[in-house]
């Protein structure tokens, strides 16, 4: 594997529970406004408080409900 790949797997592994936290409290039109919210803050992390991170989490947390995605995650699960 890629070293990219590897720390790509290392940064799921990391927010995985993040993600699931998001994925039980918060509503599903919610994370679309929120996942949005950190892509934008992200781009500002140059900041002290904000941070680069947030542009791949923003990612992830409005891609929860993509339906385009979800139905790819769950054919590569198969």
């Amino acid at each position: 594997m890629s070293d990219w790949h590897q720390r790509r797997i290392a940064l799921r592994m990391r927010l995985r529970p993040v993600l699931q936290r998001i994925r039980r409290n918060v509503p599903r039109g919610l994370r679309i406004v929120l996942g949005a919210l950190l892509m934008v803050g992200g781009v500002f992390g140059f900041l002290p408080v904000l941070g680069f991170w947030m542009i791949p989490l923003g990612f992830m947390v409005a891609a929860m409900d993509v339906d385009l995605y979800r139905r790819w995650k769950r054919r590569k699960r198969r």
